[in-house]
């Protein structure tokens, strides 16, 4: 499995910790150092069967910065993505992507219920 996470965020931290004390094996990615492509993240939304709009991190600097809120209703699936890969401060974290899904965002319960 694939942790894509920003070490200096609490969530991620907690999430990291749940994965290491439930023995889940995973590869550590720092998402700000190494964002997400274009490609990876329309694999990942198709994959988590969610909106785009839940991989926005709607409480960071950067989507306040440049009021993507007000953009969203006027932008397609695509442009959403496509903005989205440009910093990865922009997408919600941490994510947790198998082989056959995605977990956006740390809900220690869909967690449990997941792994």
């Amino acid at each position: 499995m694939l942790f894509v996470c920003y070490p200096r965020c609490t969530t991620c931290q907690k999430a990291r910790r749940w994965l290491d004390e439930h023995g889940v094996a995973y590869e550590f990615r720092d998402i700000k150092t190494d964002r997400p492509t274009l490609a990876e993240l329309r694999r990942w939304h198709k994959a988590s069967g969610l909106p785009v709009k839940r991989f926005w991190n709607t409480s960071g600097q950067q989507y306040r910065a440049l009021a993507v809120k007000d953009r969203l209703p006027d932008m397609t699936e695509e442009e959403q993505l496509a903005l989205l890969a440009t910093d990865g401060m922009l997408v919600k974290r941490p994510l947790l992507v198998g082989g056959d899904f995605v977990l956006v965002g740390f809900k220690e319960e869909e967690w449990k219920t997941r792994l």
